[in-house]
């Protein structure tokens, strides 16, 4: 390691080795803790970014200057390195001690009582390593997801620029976009009345340096949105690999990406393999049918089954009039207790029932709803190819409702069969032809599926087609994609609507017209109408991409500074209420606290 001398140091505390012993050193660090063997005998640890040194105390003066310090104090050390007598092969600097000679305290820790030890973080309340996120920071462990992020963000960035795209910034105080999640607003103080809004996404932005002439943008992105936490998406701001490329289309998008990821994820990744390009293609609705999702985790070999014609006469009332999905376990060992857990959980996340049935080794169907497929046994075995040993889940609803219920059912049952499961690896898929429009679920009323300005398969024709009724608008797809990882969408992207009539031909079908199009998105209107290169472009999270390479299930544990799941700084006590001064600047009235409205 390259010596970082500074004015507090002349090595770094996870630097020293059997070829220093016997020098002078310096070190500065965290006192992380003291262990007294006797009145003149001790060993501190001392830490740093870089690691840990232990410091052997042999003086009752010594010992006295240890002592009065609290855990976590910052303090400098000097003194000689000598060779342990009980070496630590679980650490890099293991082999070797310091012998001080001074002791001088840097930053003391005022608080006899940590609100968590250290080394230990990991095991505290949520609430009070975010309230003390810079103490859980100094945990090797946490610091390391925040160290990994820096090192993939440097790396995306070096493969966007060797692939031509060239890093442009673009605003943070926009305008209010009217698609999306819940715009953050920010009240203008030279403009009584009116507001910015924080960015959801760059997308008109990276559209514009299309139009303007720009070939290959990128980003790493900052984008706020006001919407609620969840395991793989943190509220407030996040992060993302913002691209776009002109005269591309689909296939040029899919060719970088699958240039730029697979060395990141081999070279970061917790796991050994990923997948190489090309990545596996796979059609919306082939995704719903087949995994119940359009995330699905290609690590999972499990695959959905249609038994809506073989079981929806079996006399069971749930599968009457339904469709009914299958999701079948070979050599499935779990207990009644899991099953039941397994049927719970499923219920707890999509407010669906599951079914379930197994074909035991003396091929009799038995346990759940075996009662009512008595009859059709042999027919049951044969159309779903079971085998003894086999447990079979059960959806039914709806298409829609079928589908997803079955999905979570895969994931979950796979969790209990290792031998469906190959965890270690990171299986990447695009997800294609999406849907244009959909008939929304509060409205009723046609609506745009994914994103209102991508390019409609068939284009302009294809549009006026369904104005004039010759086809249905919910058989039209769109060049949309989204790519996903281990069954986490790392992104969307699509090739976009640059051409102004295809745009408002697209709009009308959803009831709005041109004048509505041009209120909304005046500049990207305006901008094409003066002629704009074909565009194409994908955004993947950052924030999920890390989460992924760090081996976690939460978000927040590769964010520096993480809010909580109510979009809560408890380190910074933010949202916060402002003066009344600043709210008469800004023109502003507070017509109820948080804590009325909850009263």
């Amino acid at each position: 390691m390259e010596t970082i001398r500074t004015a507090y140091r002349t090595h770094t505390c996870g630097q020293l080795r059997m070829a220093d012993v016997g020098q002078t050193v310096t070190l500065a660090g965290f006192l992380e803790n003291l262990r007294e063997v006797g009145a003149n005998l001790g060993f501190a640890v001392l830490r740093d970014f870089y690691g840990a040194t232990q410091v052997v105390i042999e003086t009752e003066e010594m010992m006295a200057a240890f002592k009065a310090l609290n855990k976590e104090s910052t303090i400098q050390v000097t003194g000689t390195v000598r060779e342990r007598d009980s070496k630590n092969p679980n650490m890099p600097t293991g082999d070797i001690e310091v012998l001080p000679d001074t002791l001088t305290v840097l930053g003391r820790c005022r608080h006899n009582e940590l609100p968590f030890q250290v080394p230990r973080s990991r095991e505290a309340d949520e609430s009070a390593r975010l309230k003390y996120r810079y103490l859980d920071l100094r945990n090797p462990e946490v610091k390391a997801n925040i160290i990994l992020r820096s090192q993939v963000v440097a790396a995306l960035r070096a493969a966007m620029i060797d692939q031509g795209f060239m890093e442009i910034t673009t605003p943070i105080l926009t305008a209010s976009s009217p698609e999306g999640a819940r715009d953050y607003l920010v009240p203008s103080r030279k403009h009584p009345g009116k507001f910015y809004a924080l960015p959801q996404a760059p997308q008109q932005f990276k559209q514009l340096l299309m139009a303007s002439g720009f070939d290959k943008y990128f980003q790493i992105a900052p984008c706020f949105r006001d919407e609620d936490a969840r395991g793989d998406r943190s509220p407030g701001e996040f992060y993302q690999l913002d691209m776009e490329m002109a005269f591309a289309s689909q296939e040029d998008v899919f060719a970088v990406l699958e240039q730029v990821l697979p060395p990141i994820f081999a070279k970061f990744g917790k796991y050994n393999t990923a997948s190489s390009a090309p990545f596996t293609r796979i059609p919306f609705l082939e995704a719903m049918e087949t995994f119940g999702s359009d995330k699905p985790d290609l690590r999972i070999d499990l695959r959905l089954q249609d038994a809506t014609e073989l079981l929806g006469n079996c006399g069971f009332g749930p599968f009457e009039g339904n469709v009914v999905k299958a999701v079948k376990v070979t050599n499935f060992t779990a207990t009644r207790k899991q099953i039941d857990k397994l049927c719970a959980d499923v219920e707890v996340q999509t407010a669906q029932k599951t079914y379930w049935f197994r074909l035991d080794e003396s091929c009799e169907i038995v346990g759940g709803i075996a009662k009512f497929l008595q009859e059709k046994k042999a027919e049951v075995i044969e159309a779903l190819g079971l085998t003894p040993g086999c447990f079979v889940g059960l959806a039914a609803g709806p298409l829609l409702t079928a589908q997803k219920t079955a999905g979570v059912l895969l994931k979950m049952a796979a969790q209990l069969a290792p031998e469906h499961f190959n965890k270690e690896t990171y299986e990447f898929c695009w997800i294609v032809d999406f849907p244009m429009y959909e008939i929304g679920e509060e409205s009723g009323q046609l609506e745009f599926c994914h994103n209102p300005f991508s390019m409609p398969a068939g284009g302009l024709e294809a549009l006026k087609k369904a104005a004039n009724g010759e086809i249905d608008p919910l058989s039209i797809t769109a060049d949309q994609y989204d790519l996903v990882c281990n069954g986490v969408e790392l992104s969307s992207g699509a090739v976009r609507n640059h051409d102004p009539e295809i745009m408002i031909e697209a709009f009308q079908l959803v009831g709005l017209g041109e004048e509505d199009v041009v209120k909304k998105f005046p500049a990207m209107y305006n901008a094409f109408t003066y002629g704009a290169p074909p565009h194409a472009g994908i955004a993947p999270g950052v924030d999920r991409m890390v989460m992924l390479l760090a081996g976690e299930d939460s978000i927040r544990e590769i964010i520096p500074f993480p809010m909580n799941k109510s979009a809560q700084d408890l380190m910074m006590s933010a949202p916060s209420p402002v003066t009344q001064a600043q709210l008469d600047e800004l023109h502003i009235a507070v017509t109820a606290t948080e804590e009325e409205t909850e009263a």
